[in-house]
């Protein structure tokens, strides 16, 4: 039994306006909150569309079943649509160390585009989405931190700053095509 709709992916996450790390009881409260908002008979703020759109992510939520395959899809998709460079066979050298730089400046950059209201990402959010240990991006995190092109929040997340951006567009000057890091096979030859 397929759990996911046909067509492209939607993040109901997103949708409901909560974490992936949400509780049962999370997702059931902002539910209810946002379809009482949203509700069509609100004659307000009621959106048909909208609470279509709430009830879909909430019936995929709530069932444990359905939202554990759900997270499966939604992890890939969240990987692919961040994705920057190929980091299967990385040597731990200079190149991959500012290819590394180069991926944290981008995905801040396109976060704060994607969405201004939300500009940061965890260290977490950095492992994932750059498929690299923590312990790899320490490093870079300083060094960007350093340089005044990203700032660490109060609550440990990072944003981009007004000269990371202009980094992150000198960079995609420089490089139009996706960032690869060097391997080992690139190296010899």
């Amino acid at each position: 039994m397929d759990l996911m709709p046909a067509g492209p992916f939607v993040d109901y996450y997103e949708t409901l306006q909560i974490s992936p790390n949400a509780d049962q009881d999370t997702v059931h409260r902002v539910y209810r909150l946002l379809a009482q908002r949203f509700h069509p008979d609100n004659r307000d703020t009621g959106n048909t569309e909208i609470f279509r759109q709430l009830t879909e992510a909430y019936q995929a939520l709530s069932d444990p079943e359905r939202r554990a395959g759900y997270d499966v899809h939604h992890r890939e998709a969240r990987r692919l649509t961040w994705k920057i460079f190929d980091q299967s066979n990385a040597d731990a050298c200079f190149e991959s160390e500012r290819c590394k730089r180069q991926g944290v400046i981008t995905l801040l950059y396109r976060k704060r585009l994607m969405s201004p209201d939300q500009p940061t990402l965890t260290l977490r959010e950095f492992e994932e989405l750059l498929a690299v240990p923590k312990e790899h991006l320490e490093f870079s995190l300083w060094y960007l931190k350093e340089a005044q092109c990203v700032q660490r929040t109060d609550n440990g997340r990072y944003s981009i700053t007004l000269k990371g951006v202009d980094l992150a567009e000198e960079l995609s000057e420089r490089r139009p095509e996706p960032l690869q890091l060097i391997t080992a096979a690139t190296r010899v030859a």
